[in-house]
């Protein structure tokens, strides 16, 4: 149910948008559980992953500007994390999954990547379909762990977002 109520608001955000090109990474994994979505305002500026004695992702979040995500599955030990730099988005995420996504790849658009988990089970990539679109957005299930995932990608427009614009008034 959340998934349609997601694809509703962004497909009237995009077509209220002609310059917005949006796209999603159809959801790999398990699946089961409960449905998440890690969402905010402005461009990702950090992300934060955890992983299980060096096996399955065991939780991640997103920073969007200086705003921590709520966490998506648990959180153990310290956090392997990828602070972008300015102008950097993320442009791919692999990985592999079983039951719960066992490995995830973060690749920027400057080249660098994020690596956690075991490669191990079936692989998996996720990209923008247009050049210039970003990771927006991450939904997927949750049962202790993420079991699935699914990558939403879309061009930031930094002039409509409210954010930019109260910055730009100042």
């Amino acid at each position: 149910m959340n998934y349609i109520v997601i694809f509703a608001l962004l497909t009237a955000y995009v077509v209220a948008d002609d310059h917005t090109h949006y796209s999603f990474s159809p959801a790999v994994g398990g699946g089961g559980g409960n449905s998440f979505s890690i969402t905010g305002e402005g461009r990702i500026t950090a992300i934060r992953v955890w992983e299980i004695y060096n096996n399955y992702i065991y939780g991640f979040q997103l920073r969007y500007e200086g705003i921590w995500s709520p966490t998506v599955g648990y959180i153990t030990g310290e956090p392997k994390e990828l602070e972008l730099y300015e102008d950097e988005r993320i442009v791919q995420i692999s990985g592999k999954y079983n039951n719960y996504i066992q490995s995830l790849i973060f690749v920027t658009s400057m080249g660098r990547s994020l690596h956690v988990g075991q490669p191990s089970g079936h692989s998996f990539n996720m990209y923008p379909t247009h050049r210039d679109a970003e990771l927006r957005f991450i939904s997927g299930r949750v049962n202790g762990a993420p079991t699935s995932l699914q990558a939403h990608w879309a061009i930031f427009n930094s002039v409509s977002s409210s954010s930019s614009e109260e910055s730009h008034e100042h």
